[in-house]
C-alpha cells in the first residue's frame, strides 16, 4: 500500500468515525493512532515521528492567543447569566415596538450588540428565544419569521468581533487576531443590516406576518423609556467599545482585551446587583466546559495532522488543491462548498480544526490574502449554526420554543437567512474591499 492511497484513506476513516457518532476529538486521535501503526508497519515512517507530539501539545497549551477564547466565553456568559442581556432585549423591544416588524428589528439590533459583547451563540439565541419569541407569537408574528430571525441574529456572534471562531481561525491560519477582527467588522455589520432589510421587506409585503406591538405592551413611553434605554444600553456599549477599541488601536492584545471584558462583565453585573454566586458558578462551569472541548479538539487534530503529514497527506492535499481547474477561483469554490456541506453535519470548531490546515498551505501558494480568506471562511462557518439537521442555533432555539411550534417550522424559518448569509458570502468574494478596506487605512 502506498502513501498515495493511505493518506486519503486516513481522511475518509476520520470522517466515518465522526459521522458514526464518536466525539470528534477522539475520532481524530483514534484515527491518528491507527494509521500511525499502519504507517510504521508499512515502513513509511518510524515511531520517532510521534516524539514530536508532546512538544506540539505543549505548544497548544502554552498558546497565548488561544487564552482569549475562555475570556470571551466568560464575558458573554456572565452578561447572559446576570440577566443584563435580558434587560437589553426587553428595553430595545419597547423602543422598536411601535414599528411594524419592530420587535423583529429589535432582535436583529440586540443580536448584533450581544454578538459584539459576547461572541457566544448559545447565550444570544437562548436569551432572545426566552424573552422575545413568546411576545412575537402572542401578537401574531409569523412563526417562521419569529424563529428564523432569532436563530439567525443569535449567530451574528460568529462574525462580529470579538468572535471566538475568529480567534480559532486566526490561530489555525497563523494570522493576527486583531487583523481578522478588523476585517470582519464591516461584513458582520453588513450581514445584520441585510437581516434588518429582510424584516422590513416582510413587514411591507406581508403586514400580517410582522405587526406592530399593541399599545398595552409598550410600557413607559416617553422620558421613562428614554432613561431606561440610556441606563441599559450605555454600559454594554461602553464595554464593547473598550474591548474592541483596545484591540483595533493596538493598546491591548486580544487576550488582554478578553481579560478586560471578563472583568468588565463582572463589574456591570455587580453594579446592577446581579453578581451572585450561582451566576458566577454557572458562568465558570460553562466556560470550562466549552474551553475543554476546544482544547481536546486541538489535541486530537494535532495528532491527526502529525500522522497525516507523516504519510505525506499534506503534499497530496496541496497538490490536489493547487492544481484545481481555475486556480484561485477553483480553490475558493471547492473550499466554500466543502465547508458549507460539512456545516450540515458537524460543528464549526471541528470544521476549522480538520479543514483549515489542509486549505491554508494551498491558499498561500496561490497568493490568497489570508485575512480575507479567514473572514470568508468565518462567514461560511456561520451558516453551520443554521443548516439542518445539526445546526447548533436550531438546537438552542428548540430547547426554549413552545411545544406547539414544530421543529419543521424552525427549519423553514431559517432558510431565508441561510440564503442571506450566502449572498453575504458572495459579496465578500466579489468585493474583497469589504474585508481589506479598513486594514489599508
Amino acid at each position: 500500500m502506498s502513501t498515495d492511497l493511505l493518506a486519503p484513506l486516513m481522511f475518509v476513516t476520520a470522517f466515518l468515525f465522526i459521522f458514526s457518532g464518536y466525539p470528534v476529538a477522539f475520532s481524530l486521535g483514534g484515527t491518528a493512532l491507527m494509521f500511525a501503526f499502519i504507517g510504521v508497519e508499512a515502513g513509511f515512517f518510524e515511531w520517532a515521528l510521534l516524539y514530536a507530539f508532546p512538544e506540539r501539545v505543549f505548544g497548544v497549551m502554552s498558546n497565548y492567543v488561544l487564552l482569549a477564547v475562555p475570556f470571551f466565553i466568560f464575558m458573554g456568559t456572565m452578561l447572559e447569566k446576570s440577566k443584563l442581556a435580558e434587560d437589553l432585549l426587553k428595553t430595545i423591544g419597547m423602543l422598536f415596538g411601535p414599528l411594524r416588524g419592530g420587535l423583529a428589528l429589535a432582535v436583529v439590533f440586540v443580536g448584533a450588540l450581544l454578538a459584539a459583547a459576547t461572541g457566544v451563540v448559545g447565550a444570544s439565541v437562548v436569551a432572545m428565544g426566552l424573552i422575545s419569541l413568546p411576545v412575537m407569537l402572542r401578537y401574531g408574528y409569523s412563526r417562521e419569521l419569529a424563529t428564523g430571525i432569532i436563530a439567525a441574529s443569535g449567530t451574528l456572534g460568529q462574525i462580529i468581533p470579538p468572535s471566538v471562531v475568529l480567534v480559532v481561525l486566526a490561530d489555525q491560519m497563523g494570522v493576527s487576531v486583531g487583523d481578522l477582527f478588523v476585517g470582519a467588522l464591516i461584513p458582520g455589520i453588513m450581514l445584520a443590516g441585510m437581516y434588518a432589510l429582510y424584516v422590513v421587506a416582510v413587514a411591507f409585503l406581508r403586514p400580517e406576518a410582522a405587526p406592530a406591538l399593541p399599545v398595552e405592551e409598550r410600557e413607559g413611553i416617553g422620558l421613562p423609556l428614554l432613561k431606561r434605554v440610556v441606563l441599559v444600553l450605555i454600559p454594554p456599549l461602553a464595554l464593547i467599545l473598550l474591548v474592541l477599541g483596545s484591540i483595533f488601536f493596538g493598546v491591548a492584545t486580544p487576550t488582554e482585551a478578553g481579560a478586560l471584558g471578563a472583568v468588565g462583565a463582572m463589574v456591570l453585573a455587580a453594579i446592577n446587583r446581579r453578581l451572585s454566586w450561582p451566576a458566577l458558578r454557572d458562568t465558570m462551569g460553562y466556560t470550562t466546559k466549552l474551553t475543554s472541548m476546544v482544547i481536546f479538539l486541538l489535541i486530537g487534530s494535532t495528532a491527526f495532522t502529525l500522522v497525516f503529514r507523516g504519510l505525506y497527506g499534506d503534499v497530496w492535499i496541496e497538490d490536489l488543491l493547487v492544481n484545481l481547474p481555475g486556480g484561485k477561483i477553483g480553490l475558493l469554490v471547492v473550499a466554500n462548498l466543502v465547508i458549507f456541506v460539512l456545516g450540515f453535519f458537524i460543528d464549526f470548531f471541528e470544521i476549522a480544526f480538520i479543514i483549515l490546515p489542509l486549505l491554508v498551505p494551498a491558499a498561500k501558494i496561490l497568493g490568497i490574502d489570508l485575512v480575507w480568506f479567514g473572514v470568508m471562511i468565518g462567514m461560511n462557518l456561520q451558516t453551520s449554526f443554521l443548516t439542518p439537521p445539526f445546526g447548533f442555533a436550531l438546537f438552542y432555539l428548540r430547547g426554549v420554543t413552545p411545544e406547539d411550534v414544530p421543529t419543521t417550522t424552525i427549519y423553514k424559518g431559517v432558510i431565508p437567512f441561510i440564503c442571506i448569509q450566502l449572498v453575504g458570502l458572495v459579496l465578500i468574494c466579489v468585493f474583497p474591499e469589504l474585508v481589506t478596506g479598513l486594514l489599508k487605512d
